[in-house]
């Protein structure tokens, strides 16, 4: 793990904007969609085994958007295989009660050069009932095995997560999951954003943050923070939105700005920027 002003990681992907998952809706044509303005997009949710998918059956049922096809790994493998020619690089969100159904996910993120994101963010009661989602964050000792499962077949590993949950030291789970393989973590900050400089300064692994990001003032703020990439949450598929960001991120990173460190933030706790009022439902959906 590194602190302070140790050199450190830079995001895997290029431009450093990335299409954060929705679920049921972020599939092959929803990343296709955003053209160049992204380097990277993260597929799904996907629910892999029996708990999850049941769960998300329930979610259903109750009106939510899911991703329910008769084979989920066979599922994976057709959406990132129409992500070949893509200009940017793929990942898959992926909700599982065991580590042997991430690994079974991951074997195939490796042999398509994508990411897989273990999901321990979804809040859906049903989902955390079943042993995924943010429940992860409680048990980073049985997350950790997730990640190692992943990372044992050589693909790229991301672990989603969020701020804000009682009784979990987020940074402390950030070294945890790092330590067991993560390459990047991907941080819902929701209204806690300073967070994002603690998970940077607890891991090697690169930091994505995610909740609100839609400007140039939004952006400076989380890359102030240390992070080295930012993701675009429900506004995925506003081109309007993407193209703000992605200006914003090409001015910090190409800009001469005389206020980032080497991983892109600010080495004075006085540079952070103005804290400011976020919109609603910023994040990516759970």
């Amino acid at each position: 793990m590194t602190g302070g002003t140790d050199p450190v990681s830079t995001a895997p992907f290029e431009p450093r904007v990335a299409l954060a998952s929705l679920s049921g809706r972020s599939d092959a044509d929803w990343a296709r969609a955003a053209g160049e303005l992204a380097g990277a997009a993260f597929l799904g949710g996907i629910a892999l085994d029996g708990p999850t998918r049941e769960a998300a059956r329930e979610m259903v049922d109750r009106d939510r958007d899911e991703f329910l096809p008769a084979d989920p790994l066979a599922f994976v493998d057709e959406q990132l295989a129409a992500l070949a020619d893509a200009p940017l690089l793929a990942g898959f969100n992926v909700r599982a009660s065991d580590p042997e159904s991430v690994r079974e996910a991951a074997a195939i993120c490796a042999e398509r050069g994508a990411v897989l994101e273990v999901n321990a963010h979804c809040r859906q009661s049903e989902m955390c009932a079943a042993g995924a989602g943010e429940s992860l964050l409680r048990e980073p000792d049985r997350l950790a095995e997730y990640v190692a499962a992943a990372a044992e077949t050589g693909a790229t590993v991301s672990v989603k997560v969020r701020t804000e949950l009682a009784g979990v030291d987020l940074p402390a789970v950030a070294g945890r999951v790092g330590d067991a393989g993560a390459d990047i973590l991907h941080v819902d900050a929701m209204d806690s954003e300073r967070v994002v400089a603690d998970v940077v300064e607890a891991t090697d692994a690169a930091v994505v943050a995610n909740n609100g990001v839609r400007d140039r003032e939004t952006v400076r703020e989380y890359l102030a923070y240390g992070a080295d990439a930012v993701s675009v949450g429900r506004p995925s598929d506003d081109p309007r939105v993407l193209r703000q960001v992605r200006a914003a991120v090409d001015e910090w990173f190409e800009g001469d700005s005389g206020d980032r460190n080497d991983r892109g933030g600010s080495g004075d706790p006085g540079d952070e920027p103005r804290r400011r009022a976020r919109p609603t439902g910023g994040g990516s959906q759970p």
